[in-house]
């Protein structure tokens, strides 16, 4: 089995959004998805049962997302989303978000530090922050939560896709 461990997911699903740019009929564009997926990304999708066939609930879910996220965004005033699990989304990146909005990516510090690496030439569209947490430590997670609700932002929290709103 390629996957090694939970941050190996964050390639797979990568992939999977890779996949579907390279469509020419795409429902979402991530220019940023093959190089975050890397080989490891190509080659879970390659050695799982049915991994090319299971794409579509990937995808759609992240085509849903987008458009909630935008949503959410234009319609109830969020100012800050929390990613908690983020992986290797690239929102931040691809989407058209406001300059003024705060995106904060919560993981585990080695996934975080590789999406860095690979996004190192980019510049995200809004004020991003990249915040290293293990969630499973309830001190830490606490912690943190205390300090991000302390801004008094309207926040869209996401786990692994979404959504709770403050």
């Amino acid at each position: 089995m390629p996957i090694e461990n939970v941050s190996d997911t964050a390639r797979w699903v990568a992939f999977y959004r890779a996949m579907e740019t390279e469509r020419p009929d795409a429902i979402f564009r991530d220019p940023y998805a093959r190089r975050l997926a890397g080989a490891k990304g190509e080659e879970i999708v390659a050695t799982i049962k049915s991994g090319r066939a299971s794409a579509w609930a990937m995808i759609v879910r992240t085509a849903i997302f987008d458009d909630l996220i935008a949503r959410v965004i234009a319609d109830d005033g969020v100012d800050m989303v929390v990613n908690l699990a983020a992986g290797l989304d690239a929102r931040p990146w691809r989407m058209a978000l406001p300059p003024s909005l705060r995106w904060v990516d919560v993981d585990l510090p080695g996934i975080l530090s590789y999406k860095s690496d690979c996004m190192k030439d980019e510049q995200p569209v809004c004020q991003y922050d990249a915040v290293s947490t293990d969630l499973t430590d309830g001190a830490a997670r606490r912690s943190l939560f205390a300090r991000l609700a302390a801004e008094r932002r309207r926040t869209l929290v996401g786990v692994d896709d979404l959504v709770a709103m403050d």
